[in-house]
């Protein structure tokens, strides 16, 4: 990898992660500023965008298709807590959020939103919404605390309440085998730099495989590879914390590699429960008609999405991407014969995570066009939504897909009457779920939508700071309370429609 190769990965990670500074947005200024933004293909009706604008609540009218999947996500080490509890072990989240100044407040997810003693109530909050999938994540170090070995039963067991739980309220269970929390002892000789680690990824999904069987319809194998790679390896502000542009890309092939290791897994059991990855993806755009802006957003796409979704439904890296790694990368180094074949095993979903777009300029550096929400990275533009959808299915096929995230943090209080007024949350997510209706008409196969997130949770390097949740969660008494969008999305839910 050549010098200039080395900064223009850490700059670009860097633009990835925060784009330009930009100002947080208000709950009413949040609120105006997706209400504004405009949905082509919805109502085109000027008495109708201005009932928008004044009402982000207000209905569209949109019916989704017949038994369209309403629900919600979560992820383990975000919301679990119970740290110590039956025997889980310390993961790479751990260990970085116990390190002082990694974590905004000094915060930790030892008893994040304590779900794993709370399961019960929380089983009962999504019923009472009326989901109809819940996305929720395996802890690696609660079933193996080393990474290695026999499954800890404790571990399992929690888990078999949870999917039990959830089929005694007709709540189809979707599961992520990884959502970030490598054992603490894997990255100790390695972490996802060690090829190892994928095949130890491979032994643990067979493990739970076996353990939760057909229980569990649809699982989904790596949480978002790219964060892992840009915020872990190359920004240094996720587990492990480092600043490696060497290791990042090696880390995103042996993500891959155990990605179609555990979809193999799966397929040996005979198991007839659906399989894919989840991964975030960021539609890229010249930021204007600049000189080399069309390429230099070719190759920023490149990094962004191709590389994931060429890898799994093209069983070929991106050249432009190898090119620009260098053949003396570690990452174009350590492909051996036969990966690709495995990264690509066939697979029956693609979940697609979506928060915000990237505009990119002649030089490679990024710019903002759009008002964005407390998290200074997410640009609120609902077309983008519609854009990826539509982007993946022209490119890759008819693959069935399912939105696993779409969200935003918005400011929200606790009022003296005990309600939480969340309206910007309201308003992002009924233009969001507007364009995913908008990408159905014009034929692409989105069978679910996941709001991000459940409740409110442990938010990786920003703590307890930014909210995200459909519940709030009053983290000193552990009281969970609706929020106003929770409200809504129950209606959006037993209609089918926004």
């Amino acid at each position: 990898m050549s010098v200039l190769t080395r900064r223009h990965l850490l700059r670009r990670a860097a633009l990835s992660a925060s784009a330009v500074p930009a100002g947080r947005l208000s709950t009413s200024t949040a609120a105006a500023a997706v209400a504004g933004a405009t949905l082509a293909g919805c109502d085109a009706d000027p008495e109708a965008d201005d009932a928008r604008r004044t009402a982000p609540d207000a209905r569209l009218g949109l019916r989704f298709p017949d038994g369209f999947g309403w629900g919600a996500a979560t992820s383990a080490y975000q919301i679990e807590g119970a740290a110590k509890d039956d025997g889980r072990g310390e993961s790479v989240w751990d260990t970085f959020s116990h390190t002082p100044g990694r974590v905004r407040g000094g915060d930790t997810g030892d008893v994040a939103a304590d779900h794993y003693h709370r399961y019960v109530e929380d089983l009962d909050l999504m019923k009472d919404l009326g989901l109809a999938t819940y996305r929720f994540s395996i802890s690696w170090p609660r079933i193996q605390a080393d990474g290695t070995g026999a499954p800890n039963q404790r571990g399992l067991d929690f888990y078999r309440r949870l999917v039990d739980g959830l089929h005694d309220r007709g709540i189809a269970p979707m599961a992520t085998l990884f959502h970030w929390d490598l054992p603490q002892s894997l990255q100790d000789i390695g972490g996802w730099e060690s090829r190892d680690v994928a095949y130890r990824f491979a032994d643990y999904a067979e493990a739970i495989f076996e353990a939760l069987g057909p229980s569990v319809p649809v699982w989904l194998t790596i949480n978002e590879p790219k964060t892992v790679v840009q915020n872990g390896y190359l920004q240094g502000h996720h587990a492990p914390g480092l600043r490696e542009p060497d290791a990042a890309y090696l880390v995103a092939h042996h993500l891959q590699l155990a990605h179609g290791l555990a979809v193999r897994a799966l397929r040996a059991t005979g198991s007839a429960s659906r399989i894919g990855p989840a991964l975030n993806l960021h539609p890229c755009y010249p930021a204007d008609d600049a000189p080399g802006a069309a390429e230099a957003t070719q190759l920023y796409d490149g990094y962004e999405n191709r590389l994931y979704l060429d890898s799994i439904f093209k069983g070929a890296y991106p050249a432009d991407v190898l090119a620009d790694l260098g053949p003396e990368s570690r990452m174009v180094r350590g492909i051996r014969d036969g990966d690709l074949a495995i990264i690509s095993s066939p697979v029956d979903l693609l979940a697609v995570q979506y928060y915000t777009p990237i505009y990119v300029t002649g030089d490679g550096g990024t710019v903002r066009k759009w008002p964005t929400s407390e998290a200074s990275w997410q640009q609120i533009f609902p077309d983008g939504m519609y854009d990826i959808l539509t982007r993946v299915t022209r490119d890759y096929g008819d693959v069935p897909l399912t939105v696993t995230e779409n969200g935003l943090p918005t400011p929200d209080r606790l009022a003296g009457d005990g309600t939480v007024d969340d309206i910007g949350r309201i308003a992002f997510l009924r233009d969001h779920m507007a364009a995913a209706h908008r990408a159905i008409s014009d034929g692409v196969p989105l069978e679910s939508y996941h709001v991000w997130s459940l409740m409110d949770n442990f938010e990786w390097n920003e703590g307890y700071e930014q909210r995200w949740g459909l519940i709030y969660i009053d983290f000193p008494t552990q009281r969970r309370i609706p929020k106003r969008s929770a409200h809504w999305y129950r209606r959006v839910i037993a209609d089918n429609s926004v």
